[in-house]
């Protein structure tokens, strides 16, 4: 069962399309369809972090981001698509570093824009991309928005846990180079860039990457760091909730242009301490609210379709990317968590 015959989809996915039985945490509903490539020889490449790393110790149903992807047709997935799909606005076809990953991403592409009604997204592994002609192919076979996972926020880290120090085929020079190939390609602001808050950065290195992408015409997603089960990272923890609301905060202030990384102070450990805005500023973004939810690519009226509820957290704990709008209990303790209460 592999690619592009066949798929992994999300646990949320399978749900929203009704392949298992289930229902959302307070009712949310999830607005894009995340898919992986699959392989039998799985992923080439050894993330620390990553389910899907080959240097994962194996274990019966491998995780990724926290839950199961199981293996469906990807013909069974487009059908229930158009059955089920109501809510559904976009798909994201992520790419595994696999020799015949890119191939099978132009497949899959066109098959969902021509059989579906979902605009497409890309998740791009850059250690597959050769040139800049291979970003605009996809482009033309129907992808508008490239992804660029660079999850590591230091060049020092993303060795460390990606590239040689890990004995893995990533390189950081490389990745920056490919997210210039897709603005390029793609235009200004319909590339992303995800980033995991809490593989051992400071707040300041973090939010020095969200700035360097944004200028390069990026937008910055955000993740937190969750351990794999098997994985190098197993007993790495979890950034607080305090560390990430600080940088999910910060980024929002950065992509709205309402201040710059230059603006902000840090604490002697890198921390956040000065947004580099007023009071009256961080009031409003913080009752808006929507710089606490889940950050990905946009839908049909411009605002974020790839919310991935529960992606980052179980349900019932508290949440770190919020798939709906906070309500006014979750903006008092995002104010506690910034100690703005």
């Amino acid at each position: 069962m592999e690619s592009p015959e066949y798929v992994q989809t999300s646990t949320a996915a399978a749900i929203t399309l009704k392949l298992f039985p289930g229902r959302f945490y307070r009712g949310a509903k999830l607005k894009a369809l995340n898919l992986l490539l699959t392989y039998g020889d799985g992923c080439k490449a050894s993330c620390a972090y990553c389910g899907l790393s080959s240097k994962r110790v194996p274990l019966s149903g491998k995780t990724f981001i926290r839950v199961d992807w199981p293996i469906f047709a990807t013909d069974e997935i487009i059908t229930r698509v158009n059955m089920y799909g109501k809510h559904l606005e976009r798909v994201c076809i992520s790419m595994i570093t696999h020799r015949r990953a890119y191939q099978d991403t132009l497949t899959l592409v066109r098959r969902f824009r021509d059989e579906t009604p979902l605009a497409i997204s890309t998740l791009i592994s850059p250690t597959l991309m050769k040139s800049k002609e291979m970003l605009e192919e996809l482009k033309r076979a129907g992808a508008e928005m490239c992804g660029i996972a660079v999850d590591c926020a230091t060049p020092e880290l993303f060795d460390a846990l990606r590239g040689k120090g890990i004995k893995g085929p990533h390189r950081w020079d490389h990745y920056w180079r490919v997210i210039d190939w897709a603005v390029e390609s793609f235009g200004r602001y319909n590339v992303s860039v995800h980033l995991i808050v809490g593989l051992g950065e400071s707040e300041r290195e973090m939010l020095a990457t969200v700035q360097r992408a944004y200028d390069a015409g990026a937008e910055a997603h955000l993740f937190a760091f969750y351990p794999e089960p098997g994985s190098p990272m197993q007993e790495h923890s979890r950034p607080s909730i305090e560390q990430y609301r600080r940088v999910q905060l910060a980024r929002y202030l950065i992509h709205r242009n309402l201040a710059r990384y230059e603006d902000m102070r840090f604490s002697s450990r890198g921390e956040v301490v000065d947004f580099g805005v007023s009071r009256e500023v961080l009031e409003e973004v913080i009752e808006e609210g929507k710089a606490f939810m889940t950050s990905g690519c946009r839908g049909r009226d411009n605002e974020v379709a790839c919310n991935r509820p529960y992606g980052n957290e179980r349900p019932g704990e508290v949440l770190r990317n919020f798939p709906f709008l906070p309500g006014e209990e979750d903006k008092k303790l995002i104010r506690q968590h910034l100690g703005l209460a």
